[in-house]
């Protein structure tokens, strides 16, 4: 009940006095503003719900992230040789990233603020879950689809379909870090944009080999990244509708970054058999933990 809701009693009432007491409405009158100014009280310690502040922040973040659709340009501009060099490292730089944001970040600051429940786990198997049922899905569709052509175009689109569900995904994640903390949402952009690196040079590919031309290729890219915005928006409007998806969009992330590290990224390094670039892997991935930590003095 807020100060204001005190109108909504019998005013003037002498019954209604005397059934409180003066000392029952004092208690009572002092704990209202104290329950409504306590932090804790706030879902994860939030500073601020979805207001303009957390809605810049998010939009901008997830805007600065989808420009990272044209990082694809180094894969028409560069020598496969120098590609070959730099992918595992940007790879393994994603894994320690993903990682440390969700060891570091998100299931610390889920722990802190309302503990690591049984619900909260199955909420974090859900994220991991979610994404396995999706990546089978788009990669069902892609091996009924692409037989069945000579030419590669709808390979092209099922990578667009399959990749702005991923951003979409995306941007539902940063906008519920956001809305705990403004280092969460940091720490979190740092970790999707270090993942969306590798990804979007080899999403550009792909649409080039299914046959389009690059510079088309690069706008359909990008309008795939966009989707992003609306993943943020949408939570950012949940959340101001009805509240309380910080901590279960918390939980779907850490699943999510514990997944993509595990089954799309940490398989592609074991393909490498040379031990200096395993070595190379080991310190890309030892960075982005180190990145990640480093991070937590953003607190």
């Amino acid at each position: 009940m807020g100060p204001g809701d005190r109108r909504d009693l019998p005013a003037g009432s002498g019954g209604h006095r005397e059934r409180l007491g003066d000392r029952g409405r004092a208690e009572a009158g002092a704990a209202v503003p104290d329950r409504v100014g306590d932090p804790s009280s706030c879902s994860l310690g939030r500073d601020v719900d979805a207001t303009g502040s957390v809605w810049r922040a998010t939009l901008v973040a997830v805007f600065a992230v989808s420009l990272l659709s044209f990082s694809g340009v180094v894969l028409l501009v560069s020598r496969e040789r120098f590609l070959r060099a730099i992918i595992p490292g940007l790879v393994s730089f994603a894994v320690g990233a993903l990682l440390g944001d969700a060891l570091l970040h998100i299931l610390p600051e889920l722990a802190e603020e309302g503990g690591l429940t049984t619900g909260i786990a199955f909420v974090v198997i859900g994220g991991i879950l979610g994404l396995f049922v999706l990546e089978k899905f788009i990669h069902l569709h892609h091996s009924l689809q692409a037989p069945a052509h000579r030419h590669l175009h709808p390979v092209a689109v099922t990578n667009l379909v399959g990749d702005g569900i991923h951003n979409l995904v995306d941007g539902a994640i940063l906008a519920g870090a956001f809305l705990t903390n403004t280092r969460l949402g940091v720490a979190t952009a740092v970790a999707v944009a270090l993942h969306e690196i590798p990804q979007e040079i080899g999403d550009l590919g792909v649409l080039v080999h299914a046959g389009l031309r690059p510079r088309r290729a690069l706008v359909y890219n990008f309008a795939s990244a966009l989707v992003a915005v609306v993943g943020a928006a949408l939570t950012l409007a949940l959340e101001d509708a009805v509240g309380g998806l910080s901590r279960p969009m918390l939980a779907l992330s850490a699943g999510a970054f514990i997944y993509i590290a595990g089954s799309d990224l940490i398989p592609e390094l074991h393909r490498a058999t040379d031990w200096r670039i395993s070595l190379l892997q080991f310190s890309g991935v030892s960075a982005g933990f180190a990145v990640m930590a480093a991070l937590l003095l953003l607190e």
